[in-house]
């Protein structure tokens, strides 16, 4: 049997029970997917690979070294969709210069007043998604000001106007962002996949549990190889995308 990330945080027991309920089923891909990178920006990757210890200094949310064979990972799934014409969506935060609409976030985190001066400080916006996989002007980019890319964003509604069917999902961190998108697209009767190599967390027992969790309810957790697969073989020109004329990126 192969052996997954999660297994060596699984009691016996657990492994027995879902076993026993039937969870993990593979539901397979969907016939109109889109490929959806979540918050790969400099907050959580940091601006260079580095230990997480070393990264935290600067970056507060940073994910450190984690992040970055991650990246790798998504730029081949980005690559590969691109050629396909399969849509690249990508989500990133918001803010006001005060924080004001952080909200909720704010109340959580001992650092958070830190995130207004990032700017000045690196001279770097954070919400900037890092140069590796910068969005093309056929892309799409959503912001967000909470952790599902659903929650307050048009993203249902582009998916619609897209006549997508499924969602293929990667980034960060799998235990927030990526887990809340992946239960709403779930909720709203999506087939989801979640690369498991193309995302990552600042908690490796987290996104290991949470990819567990993820695959037992509401996704198929697959390796990248075998979407890079799925989208060789995926016939081209089924979208009509976003022209990208006037776009500046």
């Amino acid at each position: 049997m192969t052996q997954r990330i999660w297994d060596g945080f699984l009691t016996d027991r657990d492994k027995q029970v879902f076993a026993a309920s039937g969870y993990g089923a593979l539901q397979g891909f969907g016939k109109r997917p889109a490929l959806v990178v979540i918050d790969v920006n400099y907050f959580f990757c940091g601006d260079r690979p580095e230990p997480i210890l070393d990264a935290i200094k600067r970056w507060r949310n940073s994910c450190g070294e984690d992040a970055w064979p991650a990246i790798k990972v998504i730029k081949r799934l980005i690559d590969s969709a691109r050629a396909k014409g399969v849509p690249v969506i990508y989500t990133t935060g918001t803010s006001r210069p005060d924080l004001w609409n952080r909200g909720s976030w704010l109340w959580i985190n001992s650092r958070s007043s830190e995130d207004a001066a990032v700017r000045q400080t690196h001279n770097l916006d954070g919400n900037t998604i890092v140069p590796d996989i910068a969005p093309a002007a056929q892309d799409i980019v959503v912001q967000k000001e909470k952790p599902s890319g659903f929650f307050g964003t048009p993203l249902q509604s582009y998916l619609v106007l897209l006549g997508c069917d499924s969602l293929i999902v990667t980034g960060t961190t799998t235990s927030g962002c990526v887990r809340a998108t992946v239960l709403d697209a779930f909720s709203n009767n999506y087939r989801v996949t979640v690369v498991e190599d193309g995302c990552f967390d600042r908690s490796q027992a987290s996104h290991a549990i949470n990819l567990c969790d993820m695959n037992a309810k509401m996704a198929d957790v697959r390796p990248s190889s075998d979407v890079l697969d799925f989208l060789e073989q995926y016939p081209a020109g089924q979208f009509k995308l976003p022209s990208g004329k006037g776009m500046t990126r």
